[in-house]
């Protein structure tokens, strides 16, 4: 038996207030950084009073029909159903569309079995999903939660209350799994993402932008003259320059763009649905930012950081590596010729 105050074994303290870092340099305390940047909005809503917003994939119109009255059994305001009848239509909605959880059959005319699953986790791996079956077969069920299924459920043999508790804990497992796992993704001076949680998220993101026809830019932010703070004024010091880039980051994109820190003075971002024409605005906000912050009168120098942009758009589909080098060597190019403070960026052409 599992003390009251623990899920699974694991403390409430622990998981309710999880990945809170504390710099060994400073005492700051950055918030959760979740795996993938809509977990967020969805641990908000659930831990609110906001409807859980779900996306129900089912084919069969009498099936759809019953698990929306079995949704609505309990306080129907406690759920947005959203519903769907071929898995090209849920993959739409999951790019689009800003969910909670999936309610996914597995049985669809256009994709069918454990496949339907795994395209699904592919598309959005931050949406915790519970599998439907018409069959009674405990196999399934198990290779689905070996899959990443967070629940399989049987048609036919669940009420209102079976299927609502599913979903809520759908949602509390994917988070505490999140929550684990997000520790070896997070870089523990800036409660960014690190280089591992970078690529992986980063990949996930190129997949998604192929599928939907998506741009995007990737943006490489380097911090000048960090070895010379760190000689002059101790790595205490240094180690303030990087927590205070990252703050900028923060202040300067959106929650839903990927951050990461991805090692020494380095960082990128992945600014999702973000054309080319935009990468100046970007850029010039970022170095406002920066230049604000390195006006403050107690500072011993001048923060400033060298800021190389590539666009992604799906008629050059580069590599999320090719894209990496492009924006270094744009960097780069620009420490070697620097500019004004409102002009330090370049952009792939």
């Amino acid at each position: 038996m599992y003390p009251p105050d623990s899920i699974a074994g694991i403390s409430r303290d622990i998981l309710f207030n999880s990945c809170i870092i504390e710099s060994p340099s400073r005492k700051n305390r950055f918030p959760p950084f979740p795996v993938y940047p809509y977990e967020s909005a969805i641990l908000e809503r659930c831990m609110s009073k906001e409807a859980i917003r779900v996306l129900l994939v089912e084919d069969n119109p009498g099936d759809a029909c019953l698990l929306r009255e079995l949704i609505q059994q309990g306080d129907a305001s406690q759920f947005d159903l959203m519903h769907v009848a071929r898995f090209s239509e849920a993959l739409q909605s999951l790019g689009t569309s800003d969910l909670d959880v999936v309610l996914l059959d597995l049985g669809l005319p256009d994709s069918g079995g454990l496949d339907t699953l795994r395209q699904t986790q592919a598309v959005m791996p931050g949406v915790p999903i519970v599998a439907l079956t018409g069959l009674n077969d405990e196999a399934v069920a198990v290779r689905a939660l070996r899959e990443g299924a967070q629940d399989c459920l049987v048609k036919g043999q669940v009420d209102g209350n079976v299927l609502a508790r599913s979903l809520r804990y759908a949602i509390e497992r994917h988070r505490v799994h999140s929550t684990c796992r997000s520790l070896s993704l997070v870089d523990d001076l800036t409660g960014l993402h690190n280089r591992r949680g970078f690529l992986t998220l980063a990949e996930q993101h190129l997949k998604l932008a192929c599928r939907l026809g998506k741009s995007f830019l990737l943006v490489f932010v380097d911090v000048d003259g960090l070895k010379q703070i760190n000689d002059s004024f101790g790595h205490s010091e240094g180690n303030r320059a990087l927590a205070e880039t990252a703050n900028v980051l923060r202040n300067s994109f959106r929650r839903s763009d990927i951050l990461a820190r991805l090692g020494g003075d380095e960082f990128a971002v992945l600014a999702a649905d973000q054309s080319e024409s935009s990468g100046e605005i970007v850029s010039h906000r970022l170095q406002d930012k920066i230049a604000t912050c390195a006006t403050q009168p107690e500072r011993l120098y001048r923060l400033s950081v060298s800021v190389g942009v590539v666009p992604w758009h799906p008629a050059q589909p580069y590599s999320l590596e090719e894209l990496l080098a492009q924006a270094d060597v744009l960097m780069y190019e620009q420490k070697r010729n620097p500019c004004a403070p409102g002009e330090r960026s370049l952009l792939a052409k």
